[in-house]
């Protein structure tokens, strides 16, 4: 939940104000709304979290005050923001996370307070929501993570009485819950992460006697493979950001330092080969790879410091897009988002960061909008798409931080609503697409941080 920490500005917020007088505020309050105070206890917050459509509800975590973080549901109404169930009975939390769907089953990871952390299943009633299977017996945590969905079964990682961190896989019955291979064999962790689907296979990294590696399975324990040894030794080459395109994972992954190094891989160990080494002095690992079109944008560092790239798969083809902040600095892109042949995403030129977006092209990089004229920025986070429109939380000094929409021009931009009226912000959080309906968590002054939406 965002800290209640909030900034009085005096003077210079009136000073923002004029300074802003360029970005819109639009207030649209019969479209945003706060669905339900759920913990309606003085000043009290519900924190709600990991909003998933499922079933035609909304589905995620809160806590009223008087149980603890429990799995809840709404259909976007108050009457129909009710908790499924008690999992922790008392005032304990199970705290669910990670909602996945499979099968016409909600999956999720929570503890009862009789079991430690474990898989868990519903079907949004309280009678159906259930534990799948206590992997790890007892008391101790499981701490499934990761799932994954490969043909009818749910992949993920876990740790159970014998072994690490190691790949499970579920049908969501307890005799079907079982661990595929024992990949860091005894009780070393292989942590398989990032698992990703291509080609009926998960791709993933997961570490053996060899470091951490580029991994795949079939779902079978003979079909669960090292792709590549790409760095031969003990320290392995820490495979990450595994994404899709045009039917590749591209990753980045380190064989000697800097670690600024572009991959590729077909599933096949000829198929795997470095794209790109990019050189500099960079302390940055590249990272935050999206595919945007059938184009990789991501965050890549040389002598310029952390900027934004973009890759066709192509050595020649991978190159900084624009040194958006000139010098060594660099303007740290941070979170991406696609919009149809474009990315939108926060960058600090020197002023602040503040919402960029950019085609991929020099002339097609530029700021969006100075919400925020002063040094800190718009700090903009939490970017959401519906349709051709991003949605996100932003910072200005008039309004500290609230809800904003940007369709990518300065026109565009504009403060959908002043939750928290005044000089104060209700720092809205976890941004949701559902249905065209962006589900948030914000904190009105009154009713604590609590379920909000808003219907463009």
């Amino acid at each position: 939940m965002p800290s209640r920490n909030r900034c009085h500005w005096g003077f210079a917020a009136a000073v923002a104000g004029a300074l802003i007088a360029g970005v819109a505020s639009l207030s649209v309050a019969a479209t945003t709304m706060q669905v339900k105070d759920i913990n309606a206890s003085p000043g009290g917050d519900s924190s709600p979290r990991g909003f998933t459509l499922f079933n035609g509800a909304v589905y995620f975590s809160a806590q009223d005050g008087i149980k603890g973080h429990e799995l809840w549901k709404t259909d976007g109404t108050g009457p129909g923001t009710v908790r499924v169930k008690d999992i922790w009975p008392s005032h304990f939390s199970s705290y669910p996370s990670e909602f996945t769907i499979l099968g016409g089953t909600l999956y999720f990871g929570a503890a009862d307070g009789n079991h430690g952390r474990e898989l868990w299943k519903s079907n949004g009633t309280a009678a159906g929501t259930s534990l799948v299977k206590d992997i790890r017996p007892g008391s101790q945590d499981a701490n499934p993570y990761g799932y994954t969905r490969l043909g009818s079964r749910l992949y993920f990682g876990a740790l159970d009485a014998s072994s690490g961190g190691e790949l499970w896989k579920t049908n969501g019955t307890r005799a079907g819950t079982v661990r595929v291979k024992d990949i860091n064999p005894g009780s070393a962790y292989a942590s398989p992460m990032e698992l990703t689907e291509l080609g009926g296979a998960l791709y993933f990294r997961a570490a053996d006697g060899k470091g951490a590696e580029l991994w795949k399975t079939d779902g079978t324990s003979a079909g669960t493979k090292r792709v590549k040894d790409i760095k031969p030794g003990s320290q392995g080459s820490y495979p990450h950001d595994l994404t899709l395109m045009n039917g590749i994972i591209y990753f980045f992954a380190c064989t000697d330092s800097p670690c600024l190094e572009l991959w590729r891989s077909d599933g096949t160990a000829a198929g795997t080969f470095r794209v790109k080494k990019i050189t500099g002095p960079g302390n940055n690992s590249p990272s935050l790879l999206t595919n945007v079109a059938g184009t990789l944008f991501f965050r890549g560092e040389d002598s310029k410091g952390p900027e934004l790239w973009t890759s066709d798969g192509t050595g020649p083809g991978t190159k900084r897009v624009e040194d958006i902040r000139p010098g060594s600095m660099g303007s740290y892109p941070d979170r991406l988002t696609p919009v149809g042949n474009k990315v939108f995403f926060g960058a600090d030129d020197g002023t602040g960061s503040e919402l960029w977006i950019s085609d991929g092209s020099p002339s097609g990089t530029h700021k969006v909008a100075d919400i925020n004229p002063f040094s800190s920025g718009a700090q903009p986070d939490y970017l959401t798409r519906v349709g051709s429109t991003v949605y996100f939380s932003a910072r200005s000094d008039d309004f500290n931080r609230e809800l904003y929409q940007s369709d990518g021009t300065p026109g565009g931009t504009s403060r959908v609503m002043d939750i928290w009226p005044g000089q104060d912000g209700s720092s809205p959080y976890d941004l949701q697409n559902i249905g065209g309906t962006i589900y948030f968590g914000a904190d009105d002054h009154n009713h604590g941080f609590e379920l909000w939406k808003h219907v463009p």
